[in-house]
């Protein structure tokens, strides 16, 4: 089963006191994660203050840490419009990427997707669209690039654990009857994270863990760490 590990996201500290921030901490924690059994590895970049940004600068200082700790680990980042002022400001930040990660994800909920999403694969980078809801797909099928996604991320953003899992499975029905091979992924964050990593599972699609999506284990004790997570879904699906 395909596991990718999202490492931390908006998270701070003060949510987890392992929350990986600085570019040291995200490249001891990819190794930690890679090393518990995930496949790959999802990161934010963060600010000094604890913000999240794609600024180039900022990217290429996590990945040199991130390859020169953790070689041949396969990294990816967000490309989220929360991260900067706007579409046109995410585009000129993504262009200007040097140093690249391996993949990247576009959500379908924001402006400019598609052409960010184009801009990714132009780039060079692998490719991964996200919907966070039923609306999202009509974009996600029109997309140009719909076929030249690595997967396509299942984001529901209920919080009710049974209507994210009935919202995954029915984008996922609509993406499958257009046509869409490429593999799925369902995630969840909070209290949807395992019921919808359970719900992957047994619909035979990739999950993700990790403190960007929640921190507590699936007896709702807090997890130590990130690995821990990846430990528990392994040894959940084992």
């Amino acid at each position: 089963m395909f596991l990718k590990a999202a490492i931390n996201g908006g998270r701070t500290r003060a949510d987890h006191a392992a929350v990986p921030v600085t570019p040291e901490q995200i490249a001891a924690d990819t190794a930690a994660v890679l090393a518990a059994g995930a496949d790959v590895v999802h990161l934010h970049v963060r600010t000094p203050d604890g913000g999240q940004t794609i600024a180039p600068d900022a990217l290429a200082d996590v990945l040199r840490a991130v390859r020169s700790t953790a070689p041949g680990a396969v990294v990816g980042t967000t490309t989220g419009l929360w991260t900067c002022s706007g579409p046109e400001e995410r585009y000129a930040l993504v262009k200007s990427w040097e140093v690249l990660p391996d993949f990247a994800s576009v959500a379908f909920c924001e402006e400019g997707a598609a052409e960010t999403a184009e801009l990714v694969v132009a780039q060079g980078m692998t490719l991964e669209s996200a919907v966070w809801s039923v609306d999202d797909v009509p974009a996600l099928l029109a997309s140009p690039t719909l076929g030249d996604n690595v997967r396509v991320l299942i984001e529901p953003m209920d919080e009710d654990p049974d209507t994210a899992v009935a919202h995954a499975r029915e984008m996922a029905a609509r993406i499958r009857a257009a046509g869409v091979t490429c593999p799925l992924l369902y995630h969840g964050e909070g209290a949807t994270t395992w019921p919808v990593l359970r719900a992957a599972v047994a619909d035979g699609h990739q999950v993700r863990i990790g403190f960007e999506d929640g921190t507590d284990l699936p007896d709702g004790s807090i997890a130590a760490d990130n690995a821990t997570l990846v430990t528990a879904v392994r040894a959940l699906t084992s």
